[in-house]
This record gives structure tokens, sequence and C-alpha cells, in this order.
């Protein structure tokens, strides 16, 4: 029992630090970190406790490793089959294939570390020790990175749902690329929920400034913020408060930019941030790394493309903290690497 109530303190701990960062900044991608750990160790420690205490907890744990299994295996059928239908409706592009690819790893990643645990390779016992070492900073890697993706979309859905309070005193719609010039559903679902938010505001007496944000891309014939403006304007938006951001070509200039259009129309205050759902929370945190008094809200997506959005905004996460997630992979290598030098020592 002495294990249970240590678990419970060190899933207090992350619940505690949960909740002092999301007070303190709710844009911040640890909070995420710290509620997936907090909420984990509970659960196991439930599931501990009970196997320990409840007449046929071994049971009870048993069916629980195989539900476990059971839906690791139909996560990676469904993403597959995600996958199969992106490439049907979207194309072959990497960005289209994710979902599809990550359902094969999940089924493949198992297989070859057992084949790898499994070789034998009796004449040569250094390079089968070697062979198995490798193995293990692969499970190691892949729990890490596992881990972290977990408490992405955990807190993705956390924050997407978490209500804003403060009236905004502007709306920025970040852009996504147009098709044949023309507004796309994907864009479209963004616009308007900036729309519902502009006039929500203005039942109230209060009129947030617009800002569609979105330069012109190689495959555009004209800036997306102009087409976005546009249909702002024919969907009841006055003309005093739409000014369009047209140079921006990632999504912290789309802030970057913005801000500065605010900065000189003089309008001060917090604002809001309109995008899809699976972008949220990556757009609230590069508000908090341009320092844009800002909180971000999705509009919605075709449930089809959420999978392979999801892992998109995860590369692009892992990507931008490269150094940091390089580094907390040291400690793997580490022991991996004094472990196999022990080992081959005693041969």
């Amino acid at each position: 029992m002495i294990l249970v109530w240590l678990l419970l303190v060190i899933a207090a701990l992350f619940a505690a630090l949960y909740i002092a960062g999301h007070r303190r900044d709710p844009r911040m991608l640890r909070n995420g970190v710290f509620l997936t750990m907090s909420l984990g160790l509970a659960g196991l420690t439930g599931i501990y406790w009970a196997a320990l205490v409840v007449p046929g907890g071994e049971v009870v744990l048993a069916l629980m490793v195989l539900a476990i299994l059971v839906a690791t295996v139909t996560l990676a059928i469904a993403l597959i089959a995600n996958g199969i239908t992106m490439i049907r409706l979207e194309g072959k592009r990497l960005s289209n294939v994710l979902s599809l690819l990550a359902g094969i790893g999940i089924i493949a990643l198992p297989v070859l570390v057992a084949f790898l645990f499994g070789l034998d390779l009796q004449h040569l016992p250094g390079l089968t020790v070697t062979i198995r070492a490798v193995a293990s900073l692969l499970v190691l890697v892949t729990i890490y990175f596992g881990v972290a993706f977990i408490s992405f979309a955990v807190y993705s859905v956390v924050y997407g749902i978490t209500p804003a309070t403060s009236r905004p005193t502007a709306i920025i719609v970040l852009g996504s690329g147009l098709i044949n010039g023309e507004v796309p559903p994907l864009l479209r679902s963004r616009l308007d929920k900036a729309l519902a938010l502009y006039h929500r505001e203005k039942l109230t007496g209060h009129r947030p400034i617009l800002v569609p944000s979105g330069g012109q891309g190689a495959d555009e014939p004209r800036p997306e913020a102009t087409a976005m403006a546009e249909y702002l304007l024919s969907h009841g938006a006055d003309a005093e408060d739409v000014h369009p951001e047209t140079e921006s070509r990632t999504t912290r200039e789309n802030l970057a930019l913005s801000q500065k259009i605010l900065s000189s129309l003089g309008v001060e205050g917090e604002y809001l941030v309109v995008t899809n759902n699976y972008h949220v929370l990556r757009a609230a945190s590069l508000t908090r790394q341009v320092g844009l008094p800002a909180r971000a809200v999705g509009s919605p997506t075709a449930r089809y493309f959420l999978p392979s959005a999801f892992i998109r905004e995860y590369v692009a996460i892992i990507t931008q903290y490269k150094a940091f997630n390089a580094l907390a992979c040291l400690p793997f290598v580490a022991l991996v690497g004094f472990l196999l030098w022990e080992a081959l020592q005693k041969r």
C-alpha cells in the first residue's frame, strides 16, 4: 500500500503543477504534460489498488490489459482506414498520409522490437547484446514521444473547450490555402466562427476589429487575406472593422504582422485568434511566444481530417522544440549505453 500512497502523492503533485500553470498562463504546453501525468498516475494507482484489495482483482487487471491491447489494435486499424480516406479525398501529399503511417507504425513497432529481442546470434554474442540494447532504446524513445503526443492531444481538447471569458477588442483569423483564389470549406469554417463571435459582440454594443491574416502562396492567385476579407464583408461585417493582413507566410508571421496592424490602429486589450480546432493549442503557444495578448479558439473541422491534422500539429511542435526533445532523450541513451557497456564488459 506504500506504493499506492506514493503514486497518489506524485499524481497530486502533478495536479498542483497543472493548476498553477493553467492559472499563470493556459497557453503553456507544459500544462498538458502535468495534466496527463496526473491523470495517468491516478488511473494507474486506481488499477493497482483494485488489483491488491478487490476480490478477483488479478482477473480485472488482466481484462484491463487485454482491453488496452484491443483498443490499441483498433486504433491502428482506424488510423489506417482514415489514411486511406485522406488519400482518396485529399490526395497523396505527405501531410495526408500521416494517420496511415501512424497506424502502420503502431502495428509494426511491437513486431520489430519483438524480432530484435528474439535475435540470438550465437557466434556473435556482442552483436546480439547491442541489437537488444538498440531495441530497448527504441522502446524508451517511443514511450517518451507517445506520452508527449497523448499530452498534446489531451490538452488540445481541454484548452479548446475552455470558454473565453473576456471581451475581445480584435479577432484575428488565421489563413489557410485558397482553392482557385476562393475560400474553401476549411477556411470558411474559421471565417464563420469569427463572424459569429463578431456579431455576438455587436449585439452587446461592442465592435471588435476583424483581421483576416494570410499572404499569397506560390500556388495562389491572390493573398488569402484578400479573399477572407471579401467573405467577411459579404456576410455582414462592416467595412471599417475589417483590416486584412496580406504579407504573412507562417502562423508566427500571421500573429506578429496582425499585431503590428492592431498596434497601428491603437487597438489594445485581449484579442481572439480563430483557427481550426486541431490547430488551437499550437496557435495559442505561438501567441505567447510573440507576446500577443490573445486566446485561441477553434472552429469545426471535418472528422476524417482530424487525425492527420492532429499528428501534423504534433510533428510541428516536436520540430519547434527539437533541441529540448533531443536533450530529453539523452538520459535514455546514457542509460542504455551504460547497461550495454556493462554487459559487454562481462563477456
